[in-house]
């Protein structure tokens, strides 16, 4: 989606992955498939661009390091290197004053045991690194789940964060340029189904003041971070209509995709336009919408019956070209704009339940 806009603007692609034949392979102009590690191939790669970007938190960051050695990377690495690991960015957050829930630091059984004392139960365990889509947590209820949570997380460096129960989930997605300019989407309401995004909507049912605080936390963490792209800011939204930082995604991110058709400009477009020097666009939302995500499940006994989905005329569907579906899978997602947000929702899921039999 990145590749395709940047195409748009002019620009000609460059991808490096792991694998071949990639969704942004068939866009780009030169794929390189070669591992993160190979720091040569890096190199080669880094040496043939005007300017490096990433869509992916799980990049090791001695590959932005290298690569910022002969062309300017955006995010900058270090950046990469807060996100990438949950207690690096929970330490960032509150170091910097943004709210977010109790956490501890976890290295043991034992220290997850003293944490649970200290923070108290119904707790979350999650892994510091390499976690997304609720991978790599484990809910703790009490005491005696100590020793299955901690094992179920394969004994890793963790943290364990005080269980919040929550209204709602909310993001917000934002860009920042150079020069510090910023522009944001509004405050975009989210629900998942087993802890992958399923249904977006904007703009949120959430008071103006809650807006407000959404925006100005995004952008004082931009700012703190000498941010250059488009970033997201997950938050929970409390009972008592206060927010806290969940995660932050440094990239376009999937609760940003019903901007393709409600916005003038969309999140990827907005990443061009940051990482390339150009102005940000207008990120005006013309109508309330809606945006439902379409996992690998679906395609259970083939491929589904896209004319379906497509006979709302107010439907659009966005499929991503990844070769193999599988359940849990993001293979693509439709969108749609309505009079309200929650009769843009109606539709997508209208549309998506047309898939199944």
């Amino acid at each position: 989606m990145f590749a395709i806009e940047a195409r748009k603007l002019g620009y000609r692609v460059h991808t490096y992955s792991p694998v071949s034949d990639t969704p942004t392979g068939h866009i780009s102009d030169f794929e390189i498939a070669a591992d993160y590690r190979d720091l040569d191939r890096v190199r080669d790669f880094a040496r043939d661009v005007d300017v490096v970007t990433f869509e992916f938190e799980n990049v090791p960051s001695t590959t932005i390091e290298t690569a910022a050695e002969f062309a300017p990377v955006h995010p900058k690495g270090d950046v990469l290197h807060t996100t990438q690991n949950r207690l690096r960015e929970k330490t960032f957050l509150s170091t910097n004053g943004f709210p977010v829930a109790r956490y501890s630091h976890v290295t043991s059984l034992d220290s997850l045991k003293a944490a649970v004392h200290d923070i108290g139960h119904p707790s979350v365990l999650k892994t510091a690194g390499f976690g997304y889509d609720g991978k790599g947590q484990r809910k703790v209820t009490n005491i005696d789940d100590c020793d299955d949570a901690f094992h179920g997380i394969g004994g890793e460096e963790a943290i364990l964060e005080s269980f919040i129960d929550f209204e709602k989930e909310v993001s917000v997605v934002a860009a920042r340029d150079a020069e510090g300019n910023f522009a944001h989407f509004g405050v975009i309401e989210n629900d998942h189904r087993n802890h992958i995004l399923d249904v977006s909507f904007a703009p949120a049912e959430v008071t103006s003041k809650l807006r407000d605080e959404a925006v100005q936390i995004t952008r004082g963490i931009a700012e703190k971070f000498g941010y250059v792209g488009t970033l997201c800011v997950e938050f929970f939204v409390t009972g008592h209509d206060e927010l806290l930082v969940n995660e932050i995604a440094p990239r376009p991110h999937n609760s940003g995709h019903l901007t393709f058709d409600a916005s003038v400009t969309c999140q990827f477009e907005q990443q061009v336009r940051a990482v390339c020097g150009l102005p940000l666009g207008s990120t005006e939302l013309m109508r309330p919408a809606a945006m439902a995500n379409l996992l690998g499940d679906l395609w259970e006994n083939g491929e589904p019956d896209w004319s379906r989905v497509l006979k709302d005329a107010d439907v659009k569907l966005h499929l991503y070209g990844k070769a193999e579906a599988r359940p849990g899978r993001k293979m693509g997602h439709i969108t749609a704009m309505a009079d309200s947000p929650r009769e843009a929702v109606r539709i997508v899921v209208d549309a998506r339940n047309s898939l199944i039999d």
